[in-house]
């Protein structure tokens, strides 16, 4: 359902982008938005994932580099059966993770020094298994053509604006045409964009939820990036706002017009389907024990998740409880990170 859902908004995005060239041209002014939707999505599919992780400066790390979090990454995609993607990380203080790609064989998951800092080993899994579901889903792909004509249709708009009501455009509604090609048009571009992302996020959360088997873990993760990314200024996401709604959180401030591409749910309506999720497997794993009596299945918290049996006794994980939300002390020695900050000090986990 989901998926047709997505299908039908897409569909009707690209026919409000191909509506607004005929406001602006008329039938020839359609054919050449046509043809423009047709080659920006052309490109988008074969170069859009590379766009993207330069444009946030990202890196490619592997288990000489990253070897915690690139281990995390192989365990996870291969319960989920999906081809080992490349790992990306991003110098940024802001919690925040995202997935690009134009199919599975083809993907990449990129996280924040901030988010492997700031979250213990359980909340980066659940992260990183939420970005691994849209990959399976596809999601990578539907956001990044949806981002290009909303992207393209605020430019036909802008466009509108400059083009006026001037009677040798061939526009067929005159300066109606213009209004509802430079006002209505973006709005109603933005709306589905919104719709389309809602969707996917809930379904990726969900699905990444039943990857890492915790939903607990992706809700605790949504709180603690939430709360933090109104503190971190994200500059390349503020840069380059079409791509926000690629991360697992809006990472942009508001502060300006272009948050209208901000088109994430509201986190507490997700940690609640989370832990009503939480609820529904905590009942399904009792009903399917009570006609036991021996052998029973093991609880789905008997156990760490692959690869976190190394951390010291005591931790929650290789990088120990999550810090405060609020900014460390200055008398504290910030951990160390794959970027070689504090070079001085003590050599981190992620080195």
């Amino acid at each position: 359902m989901n998926m047709m859902r997505t299908a039908m908004l897409l569909a009707f995005m690209t026919a409000l982008f191909m509506g607004v060239g005929y406001l602006l041209g008329g039938s020839g002014g359609m054919t050449i938005a046509f043809l423009i939707a047709a080659g920006m999505n052309l490109f988008s599919y074969w170069n859009a994932d590379k766009m993207v992780l330069r444009m946030h400066r990202a890196v490619e790390v592997d288990e000489r580099t990253a070897p915690e979090y690139f281990t995390i990454v192989r365990d996870l995609a291969k319960k989920a059966g999906l081809p080992m993607p490349k790992v990306y990380l991003i110098d940024q203080d802001q919690p925040n993770a995202f997935a690009t790609g134009r199919n599975p064989q083809n993907a990449a998951v990129a996280a924040t020094t901030g988010l492997l800092q700031r979250l213990t080993y359980e909340e980066v899994a659940a992260v990183m298994a939420h970005e691994l579901a849209h990959v399976q889903n596809r999601d990578t792909l539907t956001m990044t053509v949806t981002a290009t004509l909303a992207g393209a249709i605020s430019m036909l708009g802008n466009f509108a604006f400059f083009l006026g009501g001037s009677r040798d455009n061939n526009n067929p509604l005159g300066f109606v045409g213009v209004l509802l090609a430079m006002i209505v048009a973006p709005f109603a571009a933005m709306l589905v964009q919104m719709a389309i992302s809602r969707t996917r996020e809930y379904a990726a959360d969900r699905r990444g939820a039943e990857i890492c088997e915790h939903p607990l873990w992706l809700a605790s993760a949504l709180q603690k990036i939430a709360s933090a990314a109104g503190r971190f200024r994200n500059a390349s996401a503020e840069r380059n706002p079409a791509t926000a709604h690629l991360f697992i959180i809006n990472p942009l401030h508001g502060e300006r017009a272009d948050n209208l591409f901000s088109t994430h749910p509201d986190p507490a309506n997700r940690i609640a389907a989370l832990q009503a999720m939480e609820q529904e497997f905590t009942s399904r794993q009792q009903q399917a024990e009570m006609p036991r009596s021996a052998g029973r299945r093991p609880e789905r918290d008997a156990g760490p998740l692959p690869g976190a049996a190394e951390a010291p006794a005591g931790q929650s994980g290789p990088w120990g409880s999550a810090p405060a939300q609020t900014p460390a002390p200055a008398s504290e020695t910030p951990k160390q990170n794959p970027w070689g900050r504090n070079p001085t000090g003590p050599r981190g986990r992620w080195s």
